[in-house]
């Protein structure tokens, strides 16, 4: 065999197995793969939230609701693992 008739026939070969491949994965049928979700996390009645909420709608004027002070202090006390400040101790 020429070289010629070698790549011919290497190019046949070649389609053959592409279409055959090709075929095989079109007759394949997928099966939906099920959704798994989380469940729902459940907001908790927790005071403290509700006091950030508003404040946080308050805007720029929370930096001067003594509420909104007292809050973020509680806040990042129980973050930081701290005992609550008691009084005006800043």
């Amino acid at each position: 065999m020429d070289g010629r008739m070698l790549a011919r026939l290497a190019a046949i070969v070649f389609v053959a197995i592409a279409i055959t491949a090709s075929l095989i994965e079109m007759s394949r049928k997928d099966e939906p793969v099920p959704v798994r979700t989380a469940p729902a996390a459940q907001p908790s009645d927790d005071p403290v939230r509700a006091d950030l909420r508003r404040c946080q709608q308050m805007g720029r004027s929370a930096l001067e609701d003594e509420d909104c002070l007292t809050t973020w202090q509680h806040t990042r006390d129980r973050f930081l693992g701290r005992e609550p400040r008691t009084g005006e101790e800043r």
